[in-house]
């Protein structure tokens, strides 16, 4: 029996993609909505750009959706731009299946939810660990934008939501570049290359303190439990993997992995945006001398994006026992996150 008819929207991205998967593995019939058609085995493509209304509508037609599990996100030059996009993207979606026999949407958003927008990093405070019930920090978020388009919407069409608050994700996803696995994995295999020491890029509070991270299928499967168990439903949900680390262990882990000598944290920061601005030659050469099947750095690493979480000067632990409570209780290890994506990666040619 098939469980039900999702849309993943975002179905090329990190989240989106690995949830795709694992619907269709747990037998779900599956939609991948992104701009460019996903070739994933057993998702059925849908193209089209949400900022188009009209397309919107075209592409969705009649499509016999169920659930909905919104996983992506569109970056403007500033938060009032990003409010203004992404309200939209959910809006044009709800809109284009009003008439569908909908029944679930879960959304996506993450740890900005208690730490403020990418322009008020860290402006919020909130205390550790993060709770579900903290109160919104003030100042624009987009994040904040699209639960309210969603409990509207929840509410006039009458069905069931969620929202999952992951932290950073470690998964597999070619093409997508806000991706900090793949970001140090390249990383790790310029300094190898180039015989340099493997330096954290971040600051010393992100060294030195606590924090967690996200595996792409622990945020699928508790996705898939939130959207199919009624007592979870109309709920917020923090997604961590469980454990937590420092970071002054896992970079000299990771550097183990690599075989590279690592380096004490500087006193300053160091971001990969200035570390890695000539790599694009460097890694042409990697590429060529390891018959790597992408010569192109820039649809491999987001330095920024690396540099933004590594950079914070506080501390980001996220309480989870909410999820336990309400009965999810799957756990994954850091670290093995880490090394198996770091194996796949290997094995698919993407790094040396």
């Amino acid at each position: 029996m098939r469980k039900g008819t999702a849309l993943v929207v975002g179905a090329t991205g990190i989240t989106g993609g690995n949830l795709a998967s694992y619907l269709v593995a747990s037998g779900w019939t599956v939609f991948g909505l992104s701009r460019h058609a996903t070739e994933q085995s057993g998702i059925i493509p849908v193209t089209t750009d949400l900022l188009d209304d009209s397309a919107t509508r075209e592409a969705l037609a009649g499509l016999p959706i169920t659930h909905i599990f919104y996983c992506t996100w569109i970056r403007r030059d500033n938060e009032k731009a990003n409010i203004e996009a992404n309200s939209a993207m959910m809006r044009n979606l709800f809109s284009a299946l009003e008439d569908a026999d909908l029944q679930h949407a879960s959304l996506v958003t993450g740890t900005k939810q208690y730490l403020g927008s990418f322009e008020a990093y860290g402006s919020g405070r909130t205390e550790t660990p993060f709770r579900e019930s903290e109160p919104r920090v003030p100042g624009d978020n987009f994040y904040y934008a699209l639960e309210d388009v969603l409990f509207e919407t929840a509410e006039r069409q009458g069905f069931s939501w969620n929202v999952h608050r992951p932290h950073t994700v470690i998964g597999y996803a070619r093409g997508n570049t806000m991706n900090m696995g793949t970001t140090l994995a390249v990383y790790a295999s310029i300094c190898r290359a180039t015989d340099k020491p493997f330096v954290f890029p971040g600051s010393q509070i992100q060294w030195n303190a606590l924090t967690d991270m996200t595996d792409a299928l622990v945020l699928a499967r508790q996705m898939e439990w939130a959207a199919t168990t009624p007592g979870a439903a109309n709920q917020a949900f923090n997604t961590v993997n469980g454990d937590v680390f420092r970071w002054r262990r896992m970079w000299r882990e990771i550097g183990e992995y690599f075989g590279l000598e690592v380096a004490d944290c500087p006193e300053t920061p160091q971001p990969l945006e200035n570390q890695m601005r000539e790599a694009d030659v460097t890694w042409r050469e990697i590429a060529k001398k390891h018959d790597l099947v992408e010569t192109d750095i820039s649809k491999l690493a987001s330095w920024w994006h690396t540099d933004a979480d590594l950079g914070r000067d506080q501390e980001c632990v996220n309480d989870t026992t909410k999820s336990r409570d309400f009965g999810f209780d799957h756990f994954r290890e850091t670290r093995a996150a880490f090394f198996d994506l770091f194996d796949r990666l290997r094995a698919e040619k993407i790094i040396p």
